[in-house]
């Protein structure tokens, strides 16, 4: 089944709008992951680790200030990505979890892992259960993740931590996850080149099927945007790909990008507004051009007062 033209045409403007806006280069994945994570931290424990997650109340949740730590081996400060407090249902005891979201594969992370977790144990006497999202592309092979310090005669240290290694995932394992987080992250799952559009449309199948609310579907949304962006010839097997769902899911998939198309064009307004202000062209003439009103521009100008040059 066809889609309409009008869907056709939105689904484009999706593609095309948010191309003038991001290169890979410019990902912040860090922040990425970090919103997605923070927002949907239980079900991010459900869909990987149930056994932990099945321990915690969830109205128990506290999530920490960053930690920073000076890394002396590679001369740097480093952030802890994030630490949540949390309760153990039917008991006084609370733990610490933490998660890293790692985007390149780096010689030691186990090494740092567990200098991470010495440090944030004698900081915090607590339990500390340590998880790594390993989100990079390449390489293929598995990250390791444990350290140990052993002699002959004694093994002195086993430190591991949990590692979900999403390049090492088959996204149609989380095809049926009726979870928010499987929705985002099969964008980052092992994905054969032509399966490209397939996932793209299966990941917004499942995000319309889960009816959250404005912001948090933005979020999941974007993130898939993010991490599945495709060509014209993409793009095209992307909406047959949705002509072939139900009439509801497709419904629902069209309410999506309707929105997610509005914010970007939005976003692409403020960026071409901000060029012409950096090339100091009158505020009248950029209302005109981009749609913006004279206030929001007035506005940007006081928030971004020396803006990039094109």
């Amino acid at each position: 089944m066809k889609i309409s033209g009008l869907e056709g045409r939105s689904l484009a403007l999706i593609i095309r709008t948010s191309e003038l806006l991001y290169t890979p280069a410019m990902i912040d994945h860090d922040r990425l992951f970090k919103e997605l994570l923070s927002t949907f931290f239980i079900e991010f424990l459900e869909l990987f680790i149930p056994e932990i997650a099945s321990t915690i109340a969830p109205n128990s949740l506290r999530f920490l200030q960053q930690e920073y730590f000076a890394d002396l081996v590679e001369g740097e400060e480093k952030v802890i990505d994030l630490l949540v407090e949390v309760k153990q249902a039917g008991r006084n005891a609370t733990f610490l979890v933490h998660v890293e979201a790692q985007a390149s594969s780096q010689a030691h992370f186990n090494r740092r892992m567990f200098h991470y977790f010495a440090r944030l144990h004698q900081r915090h006497l607590k339990d500390i259960y340590p998880i790594v999202v390993f989100s990079f592309d390449e390489p293929y092979r598995e990250e390791v993740n444990r350290y140990t310090v052993e002699f002959p005669n004694r093994k002195v240290l086993e430190f591991s931590f949990e590692a979900i290694q999403l390049n090492r995932l088959n996204w149609r394992d989380y095809l049926h996850q009726h979870n928010p987080v499987a929705a985002a992250l099969m964008s980052k799952m092992q994905i054969a080149p032509g399966d490209r559009p397939k996932v793209k449309a299966e990941c917004l199948r499942l995000l319309a099927t889960l009816r959250l609310d404005p912001a948090r579907t933005r979020l999941i949304s974007g993130f898939v945007d993010t991490y599945l962006r495709l060509n014209s010839q993409e793009e095209q097997a992307f909406q047959e790909e949705v002509g072939k769902l139900e009439v509801n899911e497709r419904e629902g998939i069209m309410q999506i990008v309707t929105s997610w198309a509005e914010q970007a064009r939005q976003e692409t307004q403020v960026e071409i507004a901000r060029r012409m202000l950096a090339e100091k062209l009158p505020i009248e003439t950029i209302a005109r051009i981009t749609g913006l009103s004279v206030e929001q521009i007035e506005q940007l100008q006081k928030i971004d007062p020396q803006p990039p040059q094109a």
